[in-house]
């Protein structure tokens, strides 16, 4: 029987993967080469074949490659068949004929170009009884290469050719519990997709996941790095100490490594193999893998050819190697990693000064496989997941030397609390708005502190592409239980406002702050020249007014570079506030609409000062204008938003944005039946910024009681914990499933909007 595919998810199912004829498929292996700078390609086939009777099977093998289906439609673009004889009991390996292509459409990472795949199925037929097996699987043709920089000292990635700056993150597991699904993996590698990273490092602590995690990462074009099990449990450190030489049966662990590079060679998002974190395997296991996992000439970086005719006959086929493809590193401090020599160079893995990841004695190596940081995620999730006596938030204890140190509750201390100071180093970041009064105040400023904190990082890190730094991962992007530190993301699927910091920091194109030098600056990772374009920089006070605006235009920003272009002089001016905010935006000047390329809102003190002059701001009463549209199919939510901060402007200051062209388009094309416009509007007196403005999704419930968990998660939102200057737009979409029997509504809260505005979809 041939096996059913999984339309909505590309996911074959695996209890149909079960052969009813004498001779099995096992292990298909397929390879792609590339000629004449990838306009022509080799698609490399190696099966092996299992003939469990006890006659001769003659049979006829077939390989079909076609497009991604739309719909019930495959369009075929390559169908061979071979025949041949198996010997019967035997184990066969046999290698079909190269299949040639033309331009083929290629797999890019996330942020590259599309992850484009084609479907390879291949079957065996014996005579005398017809199909006796099938296989099937997405493939993308891509090359990945790796080398140490001479520039940085940093592991450098090269995808077809192209640089690809490295912004990514650890991943531990998906649960805790062992509690696997399609539907959780395909949220968790789409939230890495949504916050523009493109690599995802798959920790020695933890597993080799799934097919359907690696098959995600394929469809939202996350590389993998893909890490062995060798970690803490196998140094002899720990109570009680491990076993200090690796794993107990050595045997048994190669026999699981070579069987996980036959599960996983075929993804084209999987892009490295590394032998340990923090360390190498034993000598034994290193040298096998090494000898195992030795490239084929096609894919060393000093291999150049045009003409695959010249070498073919001196080569064995790439798709008989065990993988041959891709490098192993033998741990995850070496050749390029951290300082590249194994010592404990990674981190560091507490709260930063923001500047501080912009300056020149931060972190002195190309690429750092761990930098990690504080992770509180909202209220709501601290009383859903603890008892009472976890909601209670950290004492403050002042020291000598000025500084405070945060004293956690004994259930955050389990959970692996990281504070919001560093005594001697930072000063408490929370408090730099004001001491919380309880655990939703805390929460929502550490959103804040989130929010900024992992914006400077990526940022300083992109600051410097190329010239200090290939890429960075930070430890860690989530956590399989409900951990207090590092994460993106919490257990129930929430976001923390840190996860769209990284959203921000991460875009292809960016401007940002130096928050070093107060120089603005343009980051360009495409492989296009930016050209003919504008920053426009607005300051804004607590009073609503604009004080400094200006436009630096006519820019150029050559491919694959960060630009510093102009000061912010602000700060230094003499009627500078001690706290404001400031609006960047790169624009094309050439467009009639000048639509907006990247957008940063940024909120600063002077130096040496801190935010608490927003925590009365918190009373100023913004007017917003909020219009929805929603579509339903089935279970599933789409809404789209449109928010206006509707207060006037105190300046000179002109709003590019044409916000109102969007909503007419999406009402044009998207005005059916069922699809009504709704409109809510909050009334305000003042003029300003509404700030922090952050969505959530919850069920409609009857005599909902205080503090209950109403949330429906998970929500993918195109933006959230955003703000308006007056006068300005933002449209934002949410994509959710609610559960059956419940009537969602959306939430708008924000540092002026106490209690939130509620928006009926009904």
């Amino acid at each position: 029987m041939a096996p059913i595919r999984d339309r909505n998810t590309g996911i074959w199912d695996e209890v149909s993967l079960s052969f009813t004829g004498p001779v099995k498929i096992v292990d298909p292996h397929l390879v792609s080469s590339f000629f004449d700078d990838y306009k022509r390609a080799y698609l490399h086939t190696t099966v092996e074949l299992v003939n469990k009777s006890n006659l001769v099977a003659d049979c006829t093998l077939n390989i079909q490659v076609g497009t991604e289906p739309e719909g019930d439609l495959i369009l075929v673009e390559h169908l061979q068949t071979q025949k041949l004889s198996i010997p019967a009991g035997s184990h066969v390996q046999y290698t079909l004929p190269e299949l040639f292509f033309y331009k083929p459409n290629l797999w890019w990472p996330n942020g590259m170009g599309k992850q484009s795949l084609y479907n390879v199925e291949i079957t065996v037929d014996v005579e005398d009884h017809g199909e006796s097996d099938s296989w099937s699987e997405h493939f993308g043709f891509r090359k990945v290469e790796s080398d140490i920089d001479t520039t940085t000292g940093g592991r450098l990635f090269k995808v077809n050719g192209e640089p690809i700056f490295i912004r990514g993150g650890n991943w531990i597991l998906s649960d805790g519990l062992l509690r696997l699904s399609k539907k959780r993996y395909k949220t968790d590698i789409k939230f890495h997709a949504d916050m523009n990273f493109n690599m995802i490092r798959c920790w020695g602590g933890g597993l080799a996941e799934r097919p359907e995690f690696y098959h995600y990462c394929d469809i939202y074009g996350l590389l993998v790095w893909q890490e062995f099990w060798i970690t803490g449990d196998v140094d002899g450190r720990g109570v009680p100490v491990s076993n200090p030489d690796g794993p107990l049966d050595h045997d048994l662990f190669l026999l699981c490594a070579r069987d996980t590079v036959k599960l996983l060679r075929n993804h084209p998002s999987l892009a490295l193999w590394v032998g340990g974190n923090e360390q190498v395997p034993p000598d034994d296991i290193n040298t096998a893998l090494k000898n195992d996992l030795q490239l084929h000439p096609y894919f060393e970086t000093n291999f150049e050819s045009n003409s695959k005719e010249e070498i073919s006959p001196i080569l064995k086929d790439p798709s008989e190697y065990l993988d041959g493809t891709r490098i192993y590193v033998q741990g995850s401090m070496w050749d390029g990693f951290a300082n590249g020599q194994g010592d404990f160079t990674d981190g560091p893995y507490e709260i930063q000064n923001p500047e501080n990841f912009f300056k020149d004695d931060f972190y002195m190596y190309g690429f750092n496989p761990e930098v990690g940081s504080v992770g509180m995620p909202v209220a709501a999730t601290i009383r859903a997941t603890m008892p009472p006596e976890g909601w209670q938030i950290p004492l403050f204890n002042k020291l000598a030397s000025g500084y405070v140190e945060e004293v956690a509750n004994p259930i955050w201390v389990y959970h692996k609390y990281i504070p919001y100071s560093k005594p001697g180093l930072v000063h408490d970041q929370i408090l730099l708005y004001g001491t919380p009064k309880d655990i939703d105040d805390f929460c929502l400023k550490a959103q804040l502190v989130n929010y900024i904190q992992y914006r400077a990082l990526l940022e300083g890190w992109t600051s410097r592409m190329w010239t200090k730094y290939t890429g960075v991962l930070i430890w860690k992007t989530q956590n399989p239980w409900t951990g207090l530190r590092g994460q993106f993301y919490d257990h129930l699927h929430d976001q923390t406002a840190g996860f769209y910091g990284c959203r921000c920091a991460a875009e292809p194109i960016h401007v940002q702050l130096n928050l070093a030098t107060y120089f603005i600056e343009v980051v360009n990772t495409t492989s296009k020249e930016l050209s003919d374009v504008a920053i426009e920089a607005s300051v804004w006070d607590l009073e609503g007014a604009c004080p400094y605006y200006e436009v630096f235009d006519t820019l150029t920003i050559p491919s694959k570079t960060t630009l510093s272009t102009s000061e912010i002089k602000y700060p230094s001016s003499d009627n500078a506030k001690p706290v404001y905010f400031l609006l960047l935006k790169l624009y094309k000047k050439s467009d009639d609409t000048k639509k907006i390329i990247s957008r940063n809102f940024y909120w600063l003190h002077l130096p040496g000062g801190d935010y608490k002059l927003l925590e009365p701001y918190k009373s100023n009463k913004i007017p917003l204008k909020i219009m929805s549209l929603t579509f339903i199919k089935g279970s599933s939510y789409e809404v789209k938003m449109h928010i206006q901060n509707t207060s006037s402007t105190n300046g000179d200051f002109v709003d590019i944005e044409k916000g109102q062209s969007w909503f007419r388009k999406i009402l044009k094309n998207f005005s059916k039946k069922g699809s009504d416009v709704k409109v809510t509007e909050v009334g305000g007196a003042e003029s300003g910024v509404a700030f922090f403005l952050h969505f959530s999704v919850h069920a409609s419930v009857k005599d909902e009681k205080k503090g209950e968990d109403t949330r429906i998660l998970p929500v993918h939102y195109s933006d959230n914990y955003f703000s308006l200057v007056p006068g300005e737009v933002m449209a934002v979409t949410l994509n959710f499933e609610a559960p059956e029997g419940i009537t969602p509504r959306v939430m708008i809260n924000g540092w002026n909007y106490e209690g939130g505005v509620t928006v009926s979809l009904a």
